[in-house]
């Protein structure tokens, strides 16, 4: 299924073929994200992915750019994470040179004018007004915040105001030169007629894109803390409702107990039939919402628990979900609860990856932060070998007082009268 190479330029290449779509997408993605960052320009990852959309020599208006894939039905977007930065257009696959040619176009010859960029500033600033003054989305930040300190796995991806505001053009450059390299990127053709694309892309942008190798072990910083005590962090709202984020420092990538904790995270909070789901919200009415998911990047990650909740019931909201991590630590879990689980994620891959910006994306990631790319078979294989004495080996790893880190954006004056709640072993 997989066809990979890898260029004397170090770029590598997966082609992923679709018969059964008519839809063909090209992804770029970069190993370049805000953990990269330093403090004078955190949120310069997020600033580029930008900028990229902002005019070529060909291209030179941003209008010029989005006006050519609207004609012709594409979807086209860029995404910043912490380890990653990715740009793609999904297209018709009749129409894939296109997506081909603006891509290598805004990733070999974007103008980053002045004008643009100083125009720009202003619509990054409101972006982060948007997450800060929404405490759903907010709440993630302030967790990883908590979790990782003052490294830069707890900064915001899109940086702090004043940053944005003063951040120069060469600054930007230099980072640019830095990071955007050939072997820092991974480039993917998922769908129909992606095989035929191939030699497209090796003409428009591969051939053409001659940076030197990058020496990114000089500027990754390995996040190697042991929290030793919990964290807990308030941030003052006038609110009806407090947004809650429970988290604790887990496993990266390329660690085997991962499969474990995703499928521990649907036990507990997964779905509509998982148990804070139906502790929390079905039987006591505390919450509408209330999820567990993983974070996982290159050499560490986190779980977290997520919820929106009552102000006055807070509290026991609070204790009815440490209990049910208790539960979990000390009887884990049964067979059946395992065995749906790994159904779900199974059925979850199997309908994700029918889309192929979706496939694109599965095998893009783990080929550039893993350097193997499983297949969606291979991935399914793992998650059931997973063992309940594994499962609940991880709850025990993760669910302890000393791990504990919680955040709460509502109508609370300080953290201190919550460390009295934390009742974990």
């Amino acid at each position: 299924m997989i066809q990979r190479t890898v260029y004397p330029n170090k770029i590598r290449l997966l082609v992923l073929p679709q018969k059964e779509t008519l839809a063909t997408t090209v992804f770029f993605i970069f190993g370049v994200g805000s953990r990269y960052e330093k403090k004078e320009v955190n949120g310069l990852s997020h600033f580029i992915e930008h900028m990229m959309f902002k005019g070529t020599k060909k291209r030179p208006k941003t209008i010029d750019l989005s006006r050519e894939l609207d004609r012709v039905g594409a979807e086209f977007n860029a995404m910043t994470s912490k380890d990653y930065t990715g740009y793609y257009v999904k297209i018709n696959h009749a129409k894939v040179d296109l997506a081909v040619d603006i891509l290598s176009d805004m990733l070999l010859n974007s103008l980053f004018k002045k004008e643009e960029l100083n125009r720009e500033r202003g619509v990054i600033v409101e972006e982060i007004h948007m997450y800060h003054d929404n405490p759903l989305m907010h709440i993630e930040s302030l967790l990883e915040e908590l979790v990782y300190l003052d490294h830069p796995l707890g900064a915001d991806i899109a940086g702090p105001e004043e940053v944005i505001k003063k951040v120069s053009r060469a600054a930007m450059i230099e980072y640019l030169d830095k990071y955007y390299r050939p072997d820092n990127l991974v480039i993917v053709l998922a769908g129909r007629d992606a095989d035929k694309a191939k030699k497209i892309i090796e003409e428009k942008f591969i051939k053409k894109f001659r940076r030197p190798l990058l020496d990114k072990e000089s500027s990754f910083i390995k996040y190697d803390d042991k929290q030793k005590s919990p964290r807990i962090k308030v941030n003052y709202k006038d609110t009806k409702q407090v947004q809650m984020a429970l988290g604790f420092p887990a496993f990266g990538y390329d660690d085997k107990r991962t499969y474990a904790m995703h499928l521990l995270s649907i036990i507990l909070g997964g779905n509509m039939s998982s148990r804070l789901f139906i502790s929390v919200r079905e039987r006591l009415g505390l919450c509408y919402f209330i999820r567990a998911y993983p974070n996982f990047y290159q050499d560490t990650g986190n779980f977290f628990i997520q919820s929106g909740l009552d102000v006055s019931r807070f509290e026991e909201a609070l204790k009815v979900i440490q209990t049910e991590l208790s539960k979990v630590v000390k009887k884990g879990v049964d067979a059946k609860e395992l065995k749906d689980a790994k159904e779900f994620i199974r059925g979850k891959i199997v309908l994700n990856l029918e889309d192929s910006s979706n496939l694109a994306e599965f095998f893009g990631k783990q080929e550039l932060l893993t350097a193997k790319a499983l297949t969606p078979e291979e991935k399914i294989k793992e998650y059931f070998k997973v063992t309940q004495k594994q499962i609940k080996e991880v709850a025990e790893f993760l669910f302890k007082k000393e791990n504990f880190n919680l955040a709460v954006i509502g109508p609370f004056k300080d953290e201190k009268s919550f460390y009295s709640k934390i009742i974990l072993p």
